[in-house]
């Protein structure tokens, strides 16, 4: 077997930041790769077959830590996945943009090249549809580029919405009114806006009517100018409820829409509107479809598997259910 060897010149300042604790990046690096990683006071050698793409991963990571980015477990993930499917020039080109800083002073940027088109799309269209499974940052992106629009003055005030539609409960059996009864449906969008903007000043900006976080009922006989409208977990709306919000849109507004269609709240026999839209809206001039995918999962390494192993399972089913289907329709023939 041919054995390559790589060699790479690196600061010592940088090198347990990109090895990480106990070199736990290495190891990974060295099992994914199945090569050898030898570390001589600045110089790094990598020795095995696949030598070469193991070193591209660890200039990536140099180069990440020289911007001051943070290595953990999703970007290395990312980075060793990029560089296997000869993709390693988009983990690069993630590590240049910058949307906002979070009120703690961290910054947030797309994590994933497919995160890098949505917020691009997002920048770019007056509709975005971003779809996805959960944890690929559909909605805090769009929420980071919504405060973002509204700190530039490129919009007057933030409207969040989402449909109180139960997923499996019922809202009647909580106690209070009818606000808080639809306050746990928003938290998400709530617990964005304080990570970003920071409690007090969401709290400053809801006071004056420039923030607004409100089920999608409340949009009805509205027309919203200069805002940007971030319409969350849209596939739970009806074809109804998803054109009457997209057709509350005004002069100098932005709305993005996010939903995961493979976790449908909705009654039996009912369509989803974010379906339905994206069929009849995806080749409209500046409307933007988004398709995110598992690997775009920035959430725990788990998550990814998990969406997978639903859908290999969703697909199996559904092989089944047309068999069954051919089979009946094979009996009614005879």
């Amino acid at each position: 077997m041919v054995t390559n060897e790589v060699s790479i010149n690196a600061e010592n300042s940088d090198l347990s930041y990109v090895f990480g604790q106990f070199d736990v990046n290495v190891k990974k690096i060295e099992k994914d790769f199945d090569v050898k990683i030898v570390n001589r006071g600045n110089l790094i050698k990598i020795l095995g077959e696949n030598a070469t793409p193991a070193a591209e991963v660890i200039n990536c990571l140099f180069k990440d830590a020289k911007k001051n980015i943070e290595i953990n477990e999703q970007l290395l993930n990312y980075t060793i996945n990029a560089v296997k499917e000869k993709k390693g020039d988009e983990a690069e080109s993630l590590s240049d943009e910058i949307i906002c800083l979070t009120v703690n002073g961290r910054p947030v940027r797309p994590k994933t090249f497919g995160q890098k088109k949505y917020a691009d799309a997002i920048k770019n269209n007056t509709v975005v549809f971003g779809i996805g499974p959960a944890g690929t940052g559909k909605t805090y992106l769009a929420m980071a580029l919504a405060i973002t629009a509204f700190k530039n003055n490129e919009v007057n005030r933030i409207i969040l919405t989402r449909p109180a539609i139960e997923a499996g409960e019922k809202l009647g059996f909580l106690p209070g009114d009818l606000q808080q009864k639809i306050d746990p449906y928003l938290r998400p969008l709530y617990d964005a806006l304080y990570e970003i903007m920071g409690a007090e000043n969401y709290l400053k900006n809801m006071e004056k009517g420039l923030i607004e976080v409100a089920p999608l009922a409340y949009m009805r006989g509205r027309t919203l100018d200069n805002a940007f409208i971030v319409l969350d977990e849209a596939q739970n709306t009806t074809p109804e409820q998803m054109k009457m919000f997209l057709t509350r849109i005004g002069y100098g507004s932005k709305a993005v829409i996010t939903g995961d269609i493979t976790q449908i709240d909705l009654a039996d026999g009912k369509k989803s509107g974010l379906t339905e839209a994206i069929k009849i809206l995806e080749n409209i001039e500046d409307i933007s479809v988004n398709k995110l995918t598992n690997r775009d999962v920035v959430r725990h390494p788990l998550v990814a598997k998990i969406i997978e192993a639903y859908e290999k399972h969703d697909a199996k089913l559904k092989h089944y259910e047309q068999k069954a289907e051919e089979k009946r329709s094979f009996r009614k023939r005879k």
